[in-house]
């Protein structure tokens, strides 16, 4: 049984996007309804907070050290040390019920993030993808809840999770960012809860949080087989990543929103920060985006 330890109880109301900072040694996240950023050194317990005063999706780290975030007002870039926010580029300007909601470098330094409606509403989503010199372009439409996102370790393949379909599809992709070819390869059942944020080992398995299902599961995408559950004491899983010297230990993040005052007296932990370390299976180091 995996040993889980909690990392950080700053109790998210909607903590998602781990990403391990290898440079700084630092695991961050974000509590995306609050437009937060946690930046903590696991070694000393150092958090530092960056207030966006924006409801923030996903963030990415860029080469020069700062972030790149996908908020509900589009793209902006976010100094590191004032929490400052550029926006450089709003796709859906025209579309003030949508926002940002999950997103991650793909291996070429491109920042892929989807957008979903305020109120949920079907398809009302696309998957864009920021280039260098800030281009944009359309990869994936009529979404309704985008999420989790990864690639292959030979990068050879695109993961997507679109939520509400309660599965995990895949892409043939290119180093251009092309993909094609869609193929389910990953099926939740209802008593596992729906598939949220996700990751990758170097064993190209696959790392899916289940929102409503107490739960990290680890798959093999060629199979469809699920070979290990890791339990959490909450039921609301969002994402995980792997960190660490050895990008062996899983962080994993979840939430509040969406339980009961009964329900939170219960999971007293939800919204906090966990660790399973020393898995014995090792991530893919996070790709920085390249401006």
């Amino acid at each position: 049984m995996p040993m889980i330890k909690i990392v950080s109880e700053q109790k998210c109301l909607l903590g998602e996007g781990p990403v391990w900072d290898a440079s700084n040694h630092l695991i961050c996240w974000i509590d995306i309804l609050k437009g937060m950023i946690y930046a903590l050194d696991p070694d000393s317990g150092f958090l530092k907070t960056i207030t966006t005063n924006r409801v923030l999706g996903a963030v990415c780290i860029c080469e020069d050290g700062n972030f790149l975030g996908a908020f509900q007002d589009g793209f902006g870039f976010i100094d590191r040390n004032t929490g400052a926010v550029n926006i450089v580029s709003d796709p859906e300007r025209h579309l003030p019920g949508n926002r940002f909601n999950d997103g991650k470098c793909d291996p070429s330094g491109r920042f892929w993030a989807g957008t979903m409606s305020l109120t949920e509403a079907p398809a009302a989503g696309t998957v864009y993808m920021l280039g260098q010199a800030l281009s944009i372009s359309r990869k994936i439409e009529g979404t309704t809840i985008s999420n989790g996102m990864t690639w292959s370790p030979d990068q050879r393949f695109f993961y997507f999770i679109d939520s509400t379909t309660g599965s995990v599809v895949r892409y043939h992709y290119d180093q251009s960012g092309e993909i094609s070819g869609i193929k389910t390869v990953v099926e939740f059942v209802p008593e596992d809860g729906i598939p949220d944020g996700m990751t990758v080992d170097t064993e190209g398995m696959l790392w899916i949080a289940h929102w409503n299902g107490w739960q990290v599961s680890r798959w093999d995408p060629a199979t469809g087989k699920k070979l290990l559950s890791i339990p959490l004491p909450v039921a609301n899983v969002t994402s995980c990543t792997f960190g660490g010297e050895k990008l062996q230990d899983l962080y994993i993040t979840t939430a509040r929103k969406g339980l009961t005052a009964a329900e939170l007296n219960e999971q007293h932990l939800a919204g906090s920060l966990f660790v399973w370390e020393n898995t014995g299976y090792t991530g893919i180091p996070a790709f920085e985006y390249k401006k």
